[in-house]
């Protein structure tokens, strides 16, 4: 077993060894049974993120030029392109499949390296695959929700996705592990320097955990299916519903009149004038 996949497998067999409970007193997702563990995950990724990923991020937008950040992601997507086009074949994307080699041949080529993207304005599209959608494709179900120290939210069948990433990315095949460790952060500092304008939303939310759990989630279901599943359907009217409940609660909890107290009268409705007729009533649609 190489280093790489080591380094997959162990957080993700520490976390599964680590306990199933959820948190007392707390509504639980079906989609998360773990719950308990994963806001300790989650937790200890915040804490890494506000000491280190966020400054560092910071730091490489302040210092680098906008231009040089875009020609930076640039390089980094179209370097990591090969995932997309092994994932186009795994996926029966043939037609997708030569349009993505075409792209990843005109910016490697004209685009110097991928540094620049003549291929967006040629009008070949890029795709966005992963072997955690193809396994979703092939009908694996997600399994529980996952939070993977470092690489954040996940779920078991994305986490088993991500071998198949590492072994298509170009990246893993460099011997020189100066160059290949090099790209490899500069890729994470770049992925974070892109969310960094996310922040004041995830902040904002009443409970940041439950927020990129549920946007996760549905952003992965959207990426197999092309829209919501009907299990996401069923669990958000579900908590429509309980939300529902929970403020007509104070309503309820409202004293009642005493039987000896006059009930207050129904108020009738306005007379009609005799020249005017009554208002229609909209057919129903």
């Amino acid at each position: 077993m190489t280093a790489s996949v080591r380094r997959i497998f162990l957080p993700l067999c520490l976390l599964l060894l680590a306990g199933c409970a959820t948190q007392p007193g707390v509504r639980s997702d079906p989609r998360d049974p773990w719950e308990r563990m994963n806001r300790g995950t989650y937790r200890f990724n915040d804490a890494f993120d506000r000491a280190i990923a966020k400054p560092v991020a910071r730091g490489y937008r302040k210092v680098t030029p906008q231009f040089v950040q875009k020609g930076i992601g640039n390089f980094l997507d179209n370097l990591e392109y090969p995932v997309v086009m092994v994932n186009d074949l795994l996926q029966g994307q043939f037609k997708a499949f030569g349009s993505d080699t075409g792209r990843l041949l005109l910016n490697t080529t004209v685009g110097i390296g991928g540094l620049l993207d003549p291929a967006t304005a040629a009008g070949l599209e890029k795709n966005d695959r992963d072997f955690g959608q193809t396994l979703g494709k092939w009908g694996l179900r997600t399994g529980p929700y996952l939070v993977i120290p470092f690489l954040g939210p996940s779920d078991i069948r994305d986490a088993v996705g991500r071998v198949g990433d590492v072994y298509s990315d170009p990246r893993h095949y460099i011997r020189n592990n100066w160059v290949s460790w090099g790209l490899w952060g500069l890729g994470a500092v770049n992925t974070r320097a892109r969310f960094l304008d996310a922040d004041a939303a995830i902040s904002g939310a009443y409970d940041p955990y439950a927020f990129i759990r549920s946007a996760y989630l549905q952003h992965r279901d959207y990426k197999v299916h092309g829209g919501q599943s009907a299990g996401e359907e069923d669990q958000e009217e579900k908590m429509m519903e309980e939300a529902g409940e929970d403020q007509a609660a104070p309503a309820a909890a409202a004293p009642k009149p005493s039987p000896e107290s006059p009930s207050s009268p129904t108020p009738s409705p306005p007379a009609q004038s005799p020249q005017q007729p009554p208002p229609q009533t909209a057919p129903p649609h």
